[in-house]
């Protein structure tokens, strides 16, 4: 009976030991699928700053990925007529139809291969090649080039029914050294390409207005650019910060 009571009292102890041990292990894994839900929603934070790439190299390094000059294709876009349009609508609407514009227009540069680095006003600056060696740069700009006006011609659509007006994108695309990486202060930083190819893309963009077309690309990048695309050439134009003249392609 000595025997078989203290084996009992050994089992009660040991299921004691073994409840206990239960739950701090179910309090551990509360604790971790918590921290792993808060560094998603920290990744997810980040990846509205800076591409995703970037947000990762940060995660695995631990320290802000080095800068590096680096030849890229920038891309820049602009509504045509943005003040008329903003004057006819209200806020609210606006907001939405811009939010709408935005969207479209990222989401096509995304799906080729593009990072939307910023919004300026109703512009977008988007770069290819930037986070990583991309040897197509050119082309894939080109092509969100073209699924950016296909996307504006669907939206208009939706816009028409709804009783509002029509938007126009102007698009510059241009390829050129810089340097990439994280730029800033310390309480903002945000994943840049600075250098005179993303100044240059911004004036080509002007250019369309000049030239009534809605996509140009430069010198530069057409000497890289598949020989399959069709291109118009424009005449020479002299632009703010460039001593001579610019000539560019009209993509047809």
């Amino acid at each position: 009976m000595l025997i078989e009571a203290l084996l009992a009292g050994a089992g009660l102890v040991l299921l004691g030991a073994l409840y206990r041990q239960r739950r701090r292990n179910q309090a551990l894994r509360a604790e971790l699928e918590a921290a792993a839900a808060d560094l998603q929603h920290l990744q997810e934070a980040c990846a509205r700053l800076a591409p995703a790439g970037v947000v990762q190299q940060l995660i695995a390094d631990g320290a802000d990925p080095v800068a590096e000059r680096k030849v890229v294709t920038a891309l820049f876009a602009d509504l045509v007529g943005y003040t008329a349009l903003g004057e006819r609508l209200e806020p609210a609407v606006l907001a939405r139809v811009l939010n709408g514009y935005f969207q479209r227009m990222s989401d096509a540069i995304h799906e080729h291969r593009g990072h939307v680095a910023t919004f300026i006003g109703d512009g977008i600056l988007a770069y290819f090649g930037a986070l990583q060696p991309n040897p197509w740069q050119c082309d894939d700009a080109v092509r969100a080039a073209l699924a950016m006006r296909a996307a504006i011609r669907d939206y208009n659509q939706e816009l028409e029914a709804q009783g509002l007006p029509p938007l126009a994108v102007g698009i510059g695309i241009h390829r050129g050294p810089g340097l990439a990486g994280l730029v800033g202060c310390r309480e903002r930083m945000e994943y840049a390409f600075v250098g005179r190819t993303v100044n240059l893309a911004a004036r080509v963009q002007a250019l369309t207005r000049t030239h009534q077309v809605d996509i140009l690309v430069t010198e530069a990048l057409r000497e890289q650019l598949d020989p399959r695309f069709l291109l118009a050439p424009m005449p020479a134009e002299s632009v703010k910060g460039i001593v001579e003249p610019v000539i560019t392609y009209a993509v047809r």
